[in-house]
């Protein structure tokens, strides 16, 4: 087998059929013919230039050149087919691919394919799991977007590579903005305090807590003198 063209990176999402090779021949014609409409209606949005579809031994493998993000989507819209009985289980990896011949129908190899796949094989139907590399694939292509991503734990697979794998997560980014407004909180908190420190040590203890003191000394008078005001003018009030 010749591999004359040159290799490329694509986001490549694995759709594996669970437990395919022990199903009846039926049964296994029946599941991949509603797989590959799955993938007929999921890569429609795409254009016909920018993505391979691959046949494999227990799915189908699309390979997305330059658009991580359609790549994802194609993922995530195929889960749903598990709800009418197609057990899908979806790996998605960003790495190298290559033509496996001359001619287009030849298929493509490549590091890329081979790691979607391994990955496809620690997913469970209903659950999608993606690489590191997809998810930095994903930063730089749509910044942002990877902190909807979160780690779904360190994978060994039959070669003993290690894969660390991400999982779709909505709630992530809520959590990371909670994380921001911690962070400016403590880092409001921090800056006054800083300066309170600088003063101690500038002026002695003592004189910045008479400052302090005075400072709300003023405040107690003030709030005291606008209650005052406001009882003068509404008259209900000093009966009360």
């Amino acid at each position: 087998m010749t591999t004359n063209a040159a290799a490329r990176y694509a986001s490549v999402v694995f759709l594996k059929i669970q437990d395919f090779a022990r199903r009846s021949v039926s049964e296994q014609t029946r599941l991949r013919a509603q797989l590959e409409a799955v993938v007929a209606v999921t890569t429609a949005e795409l254009p016909i230039a920018s993505r391979i579809v691959l046949d494999a031994a227990d799915g189908i493998a699309v390979a997305v050149l330059g658009d991580p993000a359609g790549a994802l989507r194609i993922a995530e819209r195929s889960l749903a087919a598990n709800s009418a009985g197609l057990p899908l289980c979806v790996g998605i990896n960003h790495g190298a691919v290559q033509m496996a011949g001359d001619r287009a129908g030849d298929g493509m190899i490549g590091d890329g394919i081979a790691v979607a796949a391994s990955i496809a094989d620690f997913s469970s139907p209903s659950r999608l799991l993606i690489s590191r590399s997809f998810r930095d694939a994903m930063a730089d292509a749509v910044p942002g977007l990877e902190a909807a991503l979160s780690p779904a734990g360190t994978f060994n697979d039959a070669g003993l590579r290690t894969h660390e794998l991400y999982s779709p997560d909505d709630r992530a980014p809520a959590r990371r903005r909670r994380r921001f407004v911690a962070i400016a909180v403590a880092t409001a908190i921090a800056l006054p305090a800083a300066g309170v420190a600088v003063r101690v040590s500038a002026e002695g203890h003592q004189k910045v807590l008479d400052g302090i003191a005075g400072k709300y000394r003023n405040a107690s008078a003030q709030a005291e003198q606008y209650l005052r005001g406001l009882l003068d003018s509404v008259p209900w009030l000093k009966r009360s």
